[in-house]
């Protein structure tokens, strides 16, 4: 009886989630039920799952609407009829066609029409007209009671109740961009859409009840379910799974021998249990076709880091799927892998930005478009977007909605309606409001993935699954994270400009060679990390001079401690004070001391609380991996994780651990697995921040000129020009004949790029060079008008920002020029004249420069000066200190110039607001500040500038800053010109 039911996966129409559908039903004795979302199978999954636990009969369908009209509803008999509605809908979606009036000849599927869309006389076998309640009195006389086998009765379901009926009415207007008062009745379904029981249904349809009949034996008809398994995966990647792990092992072996040397029995051990456990959990295909994508990553010379808890895997480091190497950081296999593992493994693999879409493309094409899809992700109705939308759907205007949005107060009177947003906005809150692409996740198929879901294009162009990872980990598909970083750009860059510049070829993949580099080493030391992945932000910088960090290992763990979770927990700082102070602290027990010593007995990392278990309780290292990935989660109170609670307790009293000891280590491994990050996770960044720090400290220049025309790190672009001209760099604004649109680099010489240029249109900057490479450098200012063909104001900017400076003219002789040489009505280049006529003999007045012109027209063009900024204010700066004797004013007072970088909000523990914030002196050098509350008014922030700071110095650990008393901006120069 229950054919056409919706979840809030009809988007922004639907009123319950796929479990409250459910619940509801199995309340009200409903045996079997349909699953029919507006063009949507998102909540196929988690709705099968739920009708199981509570014993109600699934079965699936697609509500097919075009032009907010309902068209059909397509019913499934069976996964091949799941199929063939999700094939359907799948071609219109990635086509972009328009879905026909009529549906097609479905074989293992049934279309149920809307009552007064088709004549009865013209239905096909699988082709059925359903009856609402409120159309049932129509009955009487009509014709339609000559087909009694093609009438269904159809009660769609929305909502619940009246309440329901208004959030649904909400969630239209907002949909339509209206108010409540001005949706139609069209719009929006009709109130008796809405759970009613069996009993309920039989009064309303009365006499005809044969309708109902005529339902419940199409539901009869209709098996489904939804397989779960890895046997979803695609499962043969060379033609068997015997021929799989052949070509595992002998890519593994060869692999082996590359990267430690013929003799490594250690290694060789190693790689033979990873592979047994690989070919008995099945999962050949799942590496062999991850090593197959790197591979082609590697063909077109593709920069690429795999990370996450892939890189435990000594098998993936032989396939170079992954350049972190695991017996060197003592990283568990069953981190990744083991038996006792719910959800499949998946390997996250960074490519840089610009060259992601070609790897995608290539596993499209590799797998073909059936098998292949992108993971959806469901953006949902946040708490301030719903009040927005809620308030105008009321008809609140921006002022009263902005009254909602502000922290309560007493005295603040709202509106009338007010009470009434807040209720049903509050109801529509973590709704899924679009679907969108997951961040990089690529599920692929053994069967056609029609069976699994129906495809949604996206505007990228590459089609996405309607579930999103979550749905996908629970029917057990494999997840292949193929994402993207502007770090990796950095490098990539970097070796091409130093490769074109200088000749030379880097192997930044030899990471052995770059952590045992000195030079590289004292740059990590030093904190100067500008423009190294990870490892530039303040925070971090600071934290790696209170390391003294050095090696590869100290900066793995110092890329995990910085994670906000331990650095809230106080364990950051607790890691610190053992570092420094070695003798404070005991280890509880031995074993924390032979596994735990690297980060002095604190468990940082994952596979700490992994190593506790197993050494300190003898706990397998697969279940302890279970034990500590249900610690984090909602299966705390899971049967299994109290098996392995009283396991570990049990083994514990085994070993001779007194109770007191064994409860104490208890309590540390619940707290520190709340907040522990994965080494593998931290060994990939600082590998590639290793990278990044070899370039910078053999190839500033080059580097620095990859991280700007990359626009992806810690700091807005203006430092990073700073940074390279610290290093040693002539920096140069746009010019006409040296500047391309993004930043050069000739030798020493940096010219900025045209895309700096912020009024600038990119098809002047595209035509400039375009112009020069086709005939050469423009001789002049003349020449350049003569050739270009280019508006006022955009010549304009040219001129202001001196890109004409090789004319050896200034820009106000330029702009006088300009007027003669331009059509002053119109934008171009007055026509050239049919004979030649003489100059009329004029001579242009003395027009000089102001002293700082050039660098307010830099600051309105480019949006920072390339003069110091020091040097644009109004009174000279009095005696202050600079960043470098900080060290030696410990616990002074002080005076000191600083240029605001950047600022980080924190809220204290009695919920206050504080800032740390960082500066560059007036040499150029970075230095930290630290405002608290009680001086926030006496030192306010007034926005970007110099500012003259007073406060005392404080020492943390060898790591110099300035809590901050007085602070004040200081004015610039005026513009004389205005």
């Amino acid at each position: 009886m229950y054919l056409n039911t919706h979840t809030y996966y009809s988007l922004r129409y639907g009123t319950l989630s796929p479990k409250e559908l459910v619940e509801a039903a199995a309340d009200r004795g409903i045996q079997c039920l349909a699953l029919t979302d507006v063009n949507n199978t998102s909540g196929c999954s988690a709705f099968v799952r739920h009708c199981h636990h509570k014993q109600i009969k699934p079965v699936l369908g697609i509500e097919f609407w075009q032009d907010e009209r309902l068209y059909y509803i397509g019913l499934a008999k069976n996964a091949e009829g799941f199929r063939e509605l999700n094939a359907f809908f799948s071609q219109h979606s990635l086509h972009q066609c328009p879905l026909p009036a009529r549906a097609p000849c479905f074989e293992e599927a049934v279309v149920i029409y809307p009552k007064d869309a088709l004549p009865p006389e013209e239905l096909q076998a699988h082709e059925f007209i359903g009856i609402r309640p409120s159309e049932v009195n129509l009955l009487y006389a009509s014709p339609l009671l000559d087909w009694p086998d093609k009438l269904l009765a159809l009660s769609p379901i929305t909502f619940l109740d009246k309440e329901g009926f208004r959030t649904h009415k909400l969630l239209r207007a907002i949909d339509h961009n209206t108010l409540l008062t001005k949706l139609r009745s069209d719009q929006h379904a009709k109130e008796e859409e809405q759970l009613y029981s069996p009993s309920q249904l039989k009064e309303q349809y009365g006499p005809h009840g044969f309708l109902l009949g005529n339902a419940q034996t199409l539901l009869a008809q209709c098996h489904i379910d939804l397989p779960q398994g890895l046997g979803n995966n695609r499962q043969i990647f060379t033609g068997n799974k015997e021929g799989d792990f052949a070509l595992l092992k002998k890519l593994s072996l060869a692999g082996l021998k590359n990267r430690y040397g013929e003799e490594h029995p250690k290694a060789l051990q190693r790689l033979e249990q990873e592979l047994n456990t690989i070919r008995k959990m099945d999962y050949c295909f799942y590496f062999l076709s991850t090593w197959d994508i790197v591979r082609y990553a590697a063909s077109m010379g593709y920069h690429y880091i795999g990370r996450g808890s892939g890189a435990n895997s000594i098998v993936a480091y032989c396939l170079h799927i992954t350049d972190v190497e695991p017996l060197e950081l003592d990283l568990y296999f069953e981190r990744f892998i083991n038996q006792f593992r719910s959800s499949p493994p998946d390997f996250d693999i960074d490519f840089s930005w610009d060259e992601r879409d070609d790897v995608i493309d290539y596993v499209f094409k590799r797998y073909g478009p059936d098998h292949t899809a992108l993971l959806a992700t469901y953006t949902t109705f946040k708490r301030k977007s719903v009040l927005r939308e809620t308030g105008k759907a009321f008809g609140l205007p921006k002022s009263e909605i902005d009254l909602l949005l502000a922290p309560p107060s007493a005295d603040r009177p709202l509106h009338g309606l007010a009470p009434y947003v807040l209720k049903y906005g509050q109801r529509i809150i973590g709704f899924p409001n679009y679907l969108s692409i997951h961040a990089g996740g690529i599920v692929i198929s053994e069967r056609p993935l029609h069976y699994h879901t129906a495809l949604q294009m996206m505007p990228k162009g590459f089609p996405i699954t309607q579930f999103d990872m979550y749905d996908a980990e629970e029917l057990g598909f494999h997840k292949y994270d193929i994402l993207s970083q502007r770090g990796l750009g950095h490098i990539k860059d970097a070796v091409t400009l130093i490769r074109q510049n200088r000749g030379q070829a880097v192997d930044i993949h030899n990471l052995p060679k770059i952590k045992q580099d000195p030079l590289v080493q004292a740059q990590l030391a030093s904190g100067q990390c500008i423009g190294c992945f990870y490892i530039e932000s303040p925070a971090m910088r600071g934290l790696l001079h209170k390391l003294r960090c050095r090696t590869y290992v100290h900066l793995v763990a110092a890329s995990s401690i910085i994670r906000p979770g331990v650095a809230q927990s106080g364990m950051m700082r607790e890691y610190i004070r053992r570092f420094h102070q070695p003798a404070s602290f005991h280890y509880p027990h031995p074993v924390f001391e032979q596994h735990l010593k690297e980060t002095f007995g604190v468990m940082v990392y994952q596979e700490d609380v992994m190593k506790i278990l197993h050494h300190f309780s003898d706990l397998p290292m697969d279940e302890a991996d279970v034990m500590r990935r249900q610690m984090t989660g909602k299966k705390r109170s899971s049967e299994e994780f109290q098996r392995l609670k009283e396991k570990y307790f049990h083994n514990c009293a085994a070993k001779g651990h007194s109770r007191q000891l064994t409860e104490e280590v208890w309590r540390q491994i619940e707290s520190f697995s709340g907040y522990s990050f994965c080494k593998a996770h931290s060994a990939s960044f600082a590998a590639e921040s290793f990278q990044s720090l070899y370039l910078k400290t053999y190839f500033p220049l080059e580097f620095m000129t990859a991280v700007i025309n990359n626009f992806g790190g810690f700091y807005r672009s203006e430092y990073y020009f700073h940074e390279a001209r610290m290093q040693g760099a002539q920096l140069h604004p746009p010019c006409v004949n040296h500047s391309l649109n993004l930043t050069t680099l000739y030798e020493k010489d940096l010219y900025i790029g045209f895309i700096h240029l912020h009024q600038l249109e990119r098809t002047t900057s595209r035509l400039i060079v375009l112009e020069r490479q086709r005939h050469g450098p423009f001789k002049g200012f003349e020449d350049f008008i003569r050739r270009m063909s280019i508006s006022s104001q955009q010549l304009d900017i040219l001129i202001r920002i001196d890109a004409f400076r090789f004319s050896g003219k200034s820009k106000y002789e330029l702009m006088w020029q300009k007027n003669g040489l331009l059509n002053p009505h119109g934008k171009q280049l007055n026509a050239m004249a049919l004979f030649e006529q003489p100059d009329d003999a004029f001579e242009l007045p003395t027009l000089e420069k102001g002293r700082h012109d050039d660098a307010f027209d830099q600051m309105e063009l480019l949006g920072f000066p390339l003069c110091s900024p020091f040097d644009l204010l109004a009174l000279p700066p009095g005696k202050s200190i600079d960043a470098r004797q900080l060290l030696q004013r410990t616990e002074q007072e002080v005076e000191i110039l600083g240029y605001f970088v950047c600022r980080k909000d924190v809220t204290t523990v009695r919920r206050k607001q504080m800032y740390f914030a960082s500066w560059l002196d007036q040499d150029g050098h970075f230095f930290d500040t630290t405002h608290f509350p009680n001086s926030m008014h006496k030192a306010p922030f007034r926005g970007r500038g110099c500012y003259w700071i007073k406060g005392k110095v404080c020492m943390d650990f060898g790591f110099p800053s300035i809590e901050v008393s007085k602070m004040e901006r200081l004015p610039y120069v005026k513009d004389e010109r205005y």
